[in-house]
């Protein structure tokens, strides 16, 4: 008896389960950066193979700093190398605080997590294949220190158009 209570509540239980996943992730990789500095010359390069021209992505940059990080902001260059070879080239600026020096993301003990969307609007990608995303530190500075991860995210966009 109490056996076939537990047979009827898994598909509930596994019901429940999928529809708190979230799906809509369709690419995410982070890079470390070293602890020593981010020197301007070194990118952080993410191979995203994309199969899905149809839909509509958010493209999203995602920086962990510790919490000396000693600037308000970030600059990155970012490189897309396109199936074809063709590229696009993008610089970017990211605050990391607000006005009064609070920081804008999610801090958790020394860290902060912060994600930027690339594109003001969603994006769809023009032909499958390899596209290569190279991101480099931006800043004056010969290296940067406090910059932990930079990391790369797709999601399918819930915009329509």
């Amino acid at each position: 008896m109490m056996f076939s209570k537990f047979i009827k509540t898994i598909p509930i239980a596994l019901a429940f389960l999928l529809a708190s996943c979230d799906g809509t992730v369709y690419y995410s990789e982070y890079a470390d950066i070293d602890e020593g500095g981010w020197s301007p010359t070194d990118s952080v390069c993410f191979d995203m193979e994309v199969d899905d021209t149809t839909h509509l992505f958010d493209l999203m940059v995602e920086v962990r700093n510790n919490i000396n990080y000693p600037y308000s902001n970030t600059f990155l260059f970012i490189n897309t190398t396109f199936p074809d070879g063709s590229i696009a080239r993008d610089t970017m600026e990211f605050p990391l605080t607000d006005a009064t020096g609070n920081w804008l993301g999610k801090t958790s003990g020394r860290y902060v997590d912060t994600r930027y969307r690339l594109r003001n609007t969603a994006t769809r990608f023009p032909m499958s294949g390899n596209y290569r995303f190279a991101i480099t530190n931006g800043m004056r500075d010969s290296a940067i220190s406090g910059i932990r991860h930079i990391g790369l995210r797709a999601e399918y966009s819930n915009n329509k158009k």
